[in-house]
């Protein structure tokens, strides 16, 4: 996005510091950290003004346990975008358990990069622990909906990930 729009600026929120460093360092490498304000906490940190032409949140929403959880986030975000801003949403779309068959792709994919077969079971065992996705493309409609979010377009899917785009609703 930065490449394309050199006129944009950014704001990086993470909890955790090694992530935000981590995002700073690629932020650097990729000459956009001077566009780029950097906020160590949490969305509701910032101030809730519509000030945001648009948000991403990659990665997250399979993180936090339940849909209390999941929900606050995505409302936390609406609060600070404009009327009828983007948001781009990308997690994982289903609990890793409901879906053997992907389960068993995604260790062979492992298995496809050098993993031995005692490292993909202790990877996928690793996965299994600690996420809490919503358990369905239907799940995260509701949750957008609910959050004040007009319908998502999903417009990526790779085994266990998908990608949507929607706006606030006005």
């Amino acid at each position: 996005m930065a490449r394309l729009e050199p006129g944009w600026h950014f704001t990086a929120v993470d909890p955790s510091e090694p992530m935000l460093e981590t995002a700073k360092q690629q932020l650097a490498v990729n000459n956009v950290l001077e566009r780029t304000d950097l906020h160590l906490g949490h969305v509701e940190d910032l101030a809730a003004d519509e000030s945001y032409d648009a948000a991403t949140l990659i990665g997250v929403l399979h993180h936090l346990d339940g849909n209390d959880a999941k929900g606050q986030i995505l409302r936390s975000i609406r609060a600070r975008l404009k009327p009828g801003a983007a948001l781009i949403v990308a997690g994982n779309q289903y609990a890793y358990a409901s879906q053997p068959l992907l389960l068993a792709a995604w260790g062979q994919r492992w298995r496809q990069h050098g993993a031995s077969p005692d490292e993909v079971k202790v990877k996928l065992g690793k996965i299994l622990q600690g996420a809490d996705p919503p358990h369905s493309e239907a799940a995260v409609q509701k949750l957008l909906h609910d959050a004040g979010f007009g319908d998502a377009t999903r417009f990526f899917s790779s085994l266990f990930w998908g990608a949507w785009l929607t706006c606030k609703s006005v």
